[in-house]
């Protein structure tokens, strides 16, 4: 006589696989957007040091590889959530960098670079906020810093994408200006431009500042089920 059982048997091969703790990050998009995180402060070197075509170089390079390592990330599946955090790092590393060095020129004013960086240093202090209550005990600095420990996502706003695009035409422009020849500037009347674009940036920045604080959907904290499903996505792609 067969004996009652309490339920189905555990496979021992599937007790066996081990189960994902970390994100695979070591992709070709993440590999592009550390060489940005390493652009920035060349970027500044060269402002500093009045080597603007250089930095122009350098700065445009950066711009390429955001676009290059998005559209790499979506077309082959390689998205991560240290990507997601370290994309709009080496963004606003390079703006904060271009930004200061621009405003100690005098390329941009001073009152515009407080707007940028105010905000930026606001977003980062709600950012290191958000990474601590949503990491998984225990709550250690060498969790807190281990990127491949997904625990909250960050989205951006629509206006905050204009903006990081309007801000990237400003310092771009603000470092291609001293390159350009003085006759082109006066034909195409570019300082008053550049001063239009100043306000505009101002407008944007504000914007999209208000926009993380009042918006319900640009940080996400994951739960349980979403990590453990994009830890065994990170870990069917080694």
């Amino acid at each position: 006589m067969c004996s009652p059982q309490s339920g189905p048997k555990k496979s021992p091969i599937l007790s066996k696989i081990p189960i994902p703790t970390h994100e695979n990050i070591y992709t070709v998009p993440n590999i592009l957007t550390f060489s940005r995180l390493v652009a920035a402060p060349l970027v500044g070197y060269f402002l500093v040091h009045d080597h603007h075509a250089a930095a122009l170089s350098l700065f445009v390079y950066a711009g390429l590889t955001d676009l290059v390592d998005g559209y790499i990330a979506r077309r082959y599946n390689l998205q991560t959530v240290v990507g997601t955090i370290i994309d709009p790092m080496a963004d606003k590393l390079l703006m904060t960098i271009g930004v200061a060095c621009l405003a100690v020129n005098g390329s941009i004013p001073v009152w515009l670079a407080v707007i940028i960086l105010g905000r930026d240093v606001g977003l980062a202090l709600s950012a290191i906020y958000y990474r601590w209550i949503s990491l998984p005990p225990p709550k250690t600095m060498a969790r807190y810093w281990d990127f491949s420990l997904p625990s909250a996502e960050v989205k951006p706003t629509g206006i905050s994408k204009v903006n990081t695009a309007l801000q990237l035409v400003l310092v771009g422009s603000a470092i291609a200006l001293p390159v350009i020849p003085e006759a082109v500037l006066d034909a195409w009347n570019l300082q008053d431009g550049m001063t239009a674009l100043q306000y505009l940036v101002a407008s944007t920045t504000i914007w999209s500042g208000l926009s993380y604080v009042f918006s319900k959907d640009a940080v996400k904290i994951l739960t349980k089920e979403e990590v453990q499903k994009r830890l065994a996505r990170a870990s069917r792609k080694k």
